[in-house]
């Protein structure tokens, strides 16, 4: 599998590259943002992981998110970085990133984590991206979401969904009624917790009823439990056969 480490220091970048190399992984390293966008262009879909860094020449890390995004909406990418205000991971959060750690950071747990975020894209490429929802293609609301293609349709207009936006739907979809803890979702759907506050899930949750509801302000379908978390709730009849 091929990851792309976009990272000015030289040091952390070639450490990273090293042990990336010993677990077997195509590693590819670059330090600004503009020959980094240009080879992400030139791969496509060839890229399994996207090491970031937020603080380089020319481009910021936030720009080289939101840019990959553009056209690539599933694969994972961790941010590396010493912002550790949680302005920083909110906005880092906002432009699709999967994981946030700051600097400076354990090797172990960061291994760990590309691991986790790996192994998913494997199981993503190695079935339908919707298995777990029962149907590539659910609707909630006057929303319909196409796990396939991790794009997201209101009203005609089509907005792609992030590796973690449709891990976290899909969790709903599969936990529909039932009450669900802030740390049980983080513990469920990042599975690595640490530099990731509960605030993390609040701020997704706001995102994915931004996409779906009707008003935001008022929730039909992702519900607020008071001192608790959420409880997922979506109409009956709503699943769209395949074809469709």
């Amino acid at each position: 599998m091929k990851i792309l480490i976009v990272e000015d220091e030289i040091a952390i970048a070639e450490g990273l590259r090293f042990n990336f190399e010993q677990e077997g992984y195509d590693v590819q390293v670059y330090g600004d943002g503009p020959s980094a966008l240009e080879f992400v262009e030139s791969h496509d879909d060839g890229i399994d992981l996207v090491v970031l860094d937020l603080m380089l020449p020319e481009m910021s890390g936030y720009e080289i998110c939101s840019k990959i995004r553009e056209t690539n909406a599933d694969v994972p990418i961790m941010v590396l970085s010493a912002r550790t205000l949680s302005e920083d991971k909110t906005r880092a959060f906002d432009c699709g990133v999967d994981q946030y750690m700051t600097k400076p950071f354990a090797l172990p747990e960061l291994l760990s984590r590309a691991r986790n975020l790996l192994e998913r894209r494997r199981r993503q490429q190695g079935r339908p991206a919707a298995s777990t929802a029962t149907t590539d293609r659910v609707k909630i609301g006057n929303a319909e979401v196409n796990f396939r293609t991790f794009e997201i349709s209101v009203d005609g207009q089509v907005q792609q969904l992030t590796t973690t936006e449709v891990q976290l739907l899909q969790y709903f979809l599969e936990h529909e009624g039932a009450v669900l803890s802030r740390q049980r979702i983080l513990k469920d759907v990042w599975e690595q917790t640490a530099d990731i506050s509960t605030r993390t899930v609040d701020n997704f949750v706001m995102r994915l009823r931004r996409y779906v509801e009707d008003d935001p302000a008022q929730p039909r379908h992702f519900l607020s439990v008071r001192g608790t978390g959420y409880r997922f709730l979506r109409a009956e009849n709503d699943a769209i056969s395949d074809s469709e």
